[in-house]
């Protein structure tokens, strides 16, 4: 639990910065896909990877990843319907045929229609996903946070002795 609010106050801090857009939607995008895909598979441990390897912000993926998995129980019959007629494609068969034969593949539970379906629709959606999310996130900051900064609400927060000590804290901690 002390993980997850740790990410979610990294997330918004991160949102309120003036960089990150980039690494706050590949983060959004891989959290749609960790929501879509079945926890604990070879998938999962692929997108966990690519998030430690490249910039992507652990915040926003572990944050998306527990919002996108709700709808995901509800997309299930979506994901079979999809997944079925990808697994029942003709020309197909020989390629799933030799995957299934390979030795670690079969842990990717690719057979499964289910599986095979959110995981087509996930990487179908990423890339949409990803490109609304920067936008968001820009016109968040364009207009959402500048505005915020505006109200005497926030000028009175920052006049506070709490705030003034949590600056320092930031600055002490890097």
């Amino acid at each position: 639990m002390t993980i997850l609010l740790k990410q979610v106050f990294a997330f918004l801090k991160l949102l309120n910065s003036d960089k990150g857009s980039n690494q706050i939607s590949a983060g959004i995008a891989c959290g749609m896909i960790l929501g879509f895909t079945p926890a604990f598979s070879l998938q999962t441990l692929l997108i966990v990877l690519v998030i430690f390897l490249f910039r992507v912000q652990l915040g926003a993926a572990l944050l998306s990843a527990a919002f996108f998995t709700f709808p995901a129980y509800w997309l299930d019959p979506v994901f079979h319907r999809v997944g079925a007629w990808v697994l029942e494609t003709q020309s197909l068969t020989g390629f799933f045929t030799t995957l299934y034969n390979l030795p670690i593949i079969p842990l990717t539970r690719f057979n499964n229609s289910v599986v095979m379906g959110a995981g087509v629709v996930a990487l179908a959606l990423a890339p949409l996903v990803y490109v609304t999310a920067n936008i968001l996130v820009r016109q968040y900051r364009e207009k959402v946070a500048s505005r915020f900064e505006k109200t005497p609400f926030w000028k009175a927060v920052k006049a506070t002795s709490f705030y003034q000590w949590y600056l320092k804290y930031e600055e002490f901690r890097g």
